[in-house]
């Protein structure tokens, strides 16, 4: 049989059923735009928290005090709470190979007023470095510099949702630089507004205060505390971070005098390792979307199997006719499994459009972030074909080995 003639009679014959047809073929499209639709919003939701996180800095490692150790049954406070860091410790991790940018933070929760507003946030001493390695970029004025830290001057850069909460939904497209804010009592300048950068579920800078840390320690530490809340590091490239890890780890285990590495007074946070944690999380999550989804699609491959041993039946004397005439196995086995393929190929096509329809869909409406890749495209594809090809091939091969004096008396 030439393939124009098997092209002709497939589409002769899913023809002359057109309801039953489409169907069995709304079947595989249902499954297969599951299957895109369920995966781009995985892969948006990973891109999305790996976005977040690396929008909060570039290459950065996070050093934090570790937790208050206590005597006796005392209650140990959590990690982060005992005071192991200084000004002196930044100096030295500065010293590091690879490591472009260091920058200490003092951070705690004040009252920010205004006259006739006020708002809780968090108000952080930070170098001047603290804007590169965080990727901070302002709406107005600059940055802190280190000449204010060391002349602990009373300055301050506003997040765009302090400045919203203080000064009103019109705050940002007012020029704030000079006016005055008083944190914790204490009267400080905007010179600073930063850009709006989003939330997350790792904190927001849209919503804090950001000071000189020379001035933090002096003026909000109290009774001579220069201990800091973190030391944040940028190093010089995403390669170069778990060398600069350790290293640092090294460096700080020799300035605290700490001999086991087990009972360090400190820890490292590496964002590459947050990314791949976050990534695996969701990878994993994305996968079973997708193997949920694709419960739908052996359904599909289910109905097509049943429409097809259908189609057989009804056609009995049709097959003998042709086997009468000349017709080999071959040729019903490829006419009955063509039609099976064609039907799964239509509904994948299908399924494809609709699932990159519905992900464009979430995009424009902002309701999630989904994201379609070529693979998941391809793998939908596949599957299609491998669902017609194997729920195809009992009914083709049932036609093909008909006895044709049987199929011939078949009522």
């Amino acid at each position: 049989m030439r393939n124009s003639d098997l092209f002709e009679e497939t589409y002769a014959a899913l023809s002359a059923n057109k309801v039953r047809s489409s169907l069995t073929v709304l079947g595989i499209v249902i499954g297969i735009a599951s299957v895109i639709a369920l995966t781009a919003i995985g892969q948006g939701a990973q891109d999305s928290i790996s976005n977040s996180i690396n929008a909060l800095g570039s290459n950065l490692l996070e050093v934090m005090p570790g937790a208050t150790r206590q005597i006796g049954f005392g209650a140990s406070s959590g990690r982060g709470a005992a005071k192991t860091l200084t000004q002196d410790d930044e100096t030295a991790i500065l010293g590091v190979s690879n490591v472009a940018a260091v920058s200490g933070e003092y951070s705690a929760r004040y009252q920010i007023t205004v006259a006739g507003a006020n708002t809780n946030t968090t108000v952080d001493g930070v170098d001047a470095a603290y804007a590169a390695i965080r990727n901070i970029s302002l709406d107005q004025g600059s940055f802190v510099t280190d000449s204010q830290s060391l002349s602990l001057a009373k300055v301050a850069v506003i997040g765009s949702t302090v400045a919203t909460d203080l000064f009103g939904t019109d705050a940002t497209s007012s020029n704030l630089i000079g006016q005055s804010i008083r944190i914790n009592n204490m009267l400080f300048t905007i010179i600073g507004v930063m850009a709006t950068k989003g939330g997350s579920g790792f904190g927001s800078q849209d919503d804090e205060v950001f000071i000189p840390l020379g001035t933090a320690l002096q003026y909000f530490a109290g009774n001579g505390n220069r201990f800091l809340s973190t030391i944040d590091i940028q190093a010089t490239s995403q390669g170069a971070m778990t060398q600069v890890q350790n290293d640092v780890t090294a460096l700080l285990l020799t300035r605290h005098n700490v001999s086991d590495p087990t009972k360090a007074d400190f820890s490292i946070l590496n964002q590459a390792d947050l990314v791949s944690a976050a990534s695996s999380v969701t990878g994993t999550l994305t996968t079973l979307l997708a193997a949920i989804a694709g419960i739908s699609l052996l359904v599909g491959g289910i109905g097509i199997m049943n429409m097809m041993l259908t189609t057989v039946t009804e056609r009995m004397r049709e097959i003998g006719l042709r086997k009468a005439i000349g017709a080999t196995k071959k040729d019903i086995n490829n006419q009955f499994l063509a039609e099976a393929i064609s039907l799964t190929f239509i509904g994948g096509a299908i399924g494809i459009a609709l699932g990159w329809s519905i992900a464009a869909v979430l995009n424009m409406t902002g309701l999630m972030s989904a994201q379609v890749t070529f693979s998941s495209v391809l793998l939908a594809f596949g599957v299609s074909a491998a669902i017609g090809i194997a729920f195809g091939w009992y009914p083709a091969r049932r036609a093909s080995t008909l006895n044709p004096i049987d199929a011939l008396r078949y009522e």
